[in-house]
C-alpha cells in the first residue's frame, strides 16, 4: 500500500512482498539520525510518516481479496483477474473529493472523505457492469499529521470494503511549502473488470426502457463549490436551516453512497442494460452518457422524495431547475435503464432505495417533467 513521503522522495503504501510498508533504503547510525533531522528542518517528518503507516496497517489489510498477491509494502501491488473471466476487459477510473475537502477540513471531519473517494471511482467503473478489483489512492498534504492521515486512508479502506475492492496501494505525499500545513487533496484510482459479452452500456439500450433511479445519501461529492457560496456566508455548520432535520455539517459532509455491489449483482442477474452515475453535471450530463445516439430521457420529477437539502440550497442561491439538475444528484445517485418487464423486479432487488422516475424515449439529452 502507499507510503508517506515528502513530495520529491515518494514512499509507498503497497500491497507487495517487499519492504515494510512506509519503508526505503535508510543509511544508518549517526548519519540516519542526521538526515532525518535535516530532513524534518526541511520540513518532512520522516517519522511521521511511519507512525502514519502503522496506523493505517489493520485498515488497509482488512480491504484484502484472495486474488491479491504478497503482503504489505514494496514499490507495487500485484493482484491476478479473478477465474471465470471468459474475455476480460480492464475498465479503469480516476477522480477525486473536489472542495468537499474544504468543509471537511473547517469541520475537523475527515474520515468520511474517503468513502466519497471510492464512491467517486467504483461506481463509474460498475456503469460499465464491471467488478471493482482494487483501489489505489493519492494524498498530498502540507504536513503529515499521523492521525488526520489515518483517518482519511480508513475512510477509504470502508470504502473499498463497501465497493468490495482491494486497497492494493496508496501515496501519501507531504509538500512543506507548497502547501500550507493544514490542507490536503486526495484523489483514487479504481480498476475493474468484466467480461466482454456482459458490457453493459448504450448498445443494449433500446426505445421504452425504463429508468430506475436509486436513492442518494445526500449531495455526495458534487456542487459543494455553489453549496459554500449559498450557505456558508449565512450559516454556521452546526445551524439546521430550512428543513434540515440535523446540523449542516452533519447534511454535507454525509459520505455518498456506494452502489457498486447492487448494481454487479443486478448486473449478473441479467437486470440492467445500462448505468449512469450521477455525478459531476448532473442529470443532464450523465444520463445521455448511458443512452444510443437517437434517445434520450424522460424523467420524472415526483417519482422520488428530494433532500431538504436541494430546496435549501436552491432558495438560498437562486438557482433554476435546470441549474439543480445540471448541478446536483437532487436524491438520485445512479440511474439504471432496465426492461419494462425487469423494472418492479430491480426495484425489489435492490439494496438502495429504488423507484421508477422515467423511460428512454425517442430524441436526445435528459428531460426533466
Amino acid at each position: 500500500m502507499a507510503e508517506v513521503t515528502g513530495g520529491d522522495a515518494p514512499r509507498d503504501r503497497t500491497a507487495d512482498g517487499g519492504t515494510p510498508a512506509g519503508a526505503v533504503p535508510a543509511p544508518s547510525g549517526a548519519r540516519e539520525h542526521a538526515t532525518r533531522d535535516a530532513y524534518r528542518v526541511a520540513g518532512v517528518d520522516v517519522d511521521a510518516g511511519e507512525r502514519t503507516v502503522a496506523l493505517i496497517r489493520e485498515a488497509v489489510a482488512s480491504t484484502r481479496r484472495p486474488e491479491v498477491v504478497g503482503g504489505l509494502g514494496g514499490f507495487a501491488g500485484a493482484i491476478e483477474i479473478p477465474a471465470g473471466y471468459r474475455r476480460a476487459l480492464l475498465v479503469a477510473s480516476t477522480d477525486g473529493v473536489g472542495t468537499k475537502t474544504v468543509l471537511a477540513r473547517a469541520a475537523g471531519r475527515l474520515g468520511g472523505l474517503g468513502i466519497d473517494l471510492v464512491a467517486m471511482c467504483a461506481d463509474d467503473v460498475v456503469c460499465t457492469g464491471a467488478e471493482p478489483l482494487f483501489f489505489l489512492d493519492y494524498l498530498a498534504v502540507g504536513r503529515v499529521v499521523p492521525e488526520r492521515v489515518a483517518s482519511i486512508v480508513e475512510g477509504v479502506a470502508e470504502g473499498c470494503r463497501r465497493a468490495g475492492c482491494a486497497l492494493l496501494g496508496g501515496e501519501t505525499a507531504e509538500h512543506p511549502g507548497v502547501m500550507p500545513d493544514d490542507h490536503f487533496d486526495l484523489a483514487g484510482f479504481c480498476v475493474g473488470a468484466v467480461d466482454e459479452a456482459d458490457l453493459l452500456g448504450p448498445s443494449r439500450v433500446r426505445e421504452g426502457d425504463v429508468l430506475v433511479g436509486l436513492a442518494s445519501s445526500g449531495l455526495h461529492a458534487n456542487g459543494y463549490s455553489l453549496a459554500r457560496t449559498a450557505l456558508l456566508g449565512r450559516y454556521d455548520l452546526d445551524a439546521m436551516p430550512g428543513d434540515l432535520d440535523r446540523p449542516l455539517a452533519d447534511e454535507l459532509l454525509e459520505p455518498c453512497a456506494i452502489y457498486a455491489l447492487d448494481v454487479l449483482a443486478l448486473a449478473r442477474e441479467g437486470l440492467v442494460r445500462a448505468a449512469a452515475h450521477i455525478t459531476g453535471g448532473g442529470f443532464h450530463e450523465n444520463v445521455p452518457r448511458a443512452l444510443p445516439t437517437g434517445l434520450g430521457a424522460e424523467i420524472e420529477r415526483d417519482t422520488w422524495p428530494e433532500h431538504a437539502v436541494f430546496d435549501l440550497l436552491q432558495s438560498e442561491s437562486d438557482a433554476s431547475d435546470e441549474d439543480m439538475f445540471s448541478t446536483f444528484n437532487m436524491g438520485i445517485g445512479m440511474v439504471l435503464v432496465v426492461d419494462p418487464n425487469d423494472a418492479d423486479d430491480v426495484i425489489e432487488r435492490s439494496a438502495h432505495a429504488a423507484y421508477r422516475i422515467g423511460d428512454v424515449v425517442e430524441g436526445a439529452g435528459a428531460r426533466i417533467v
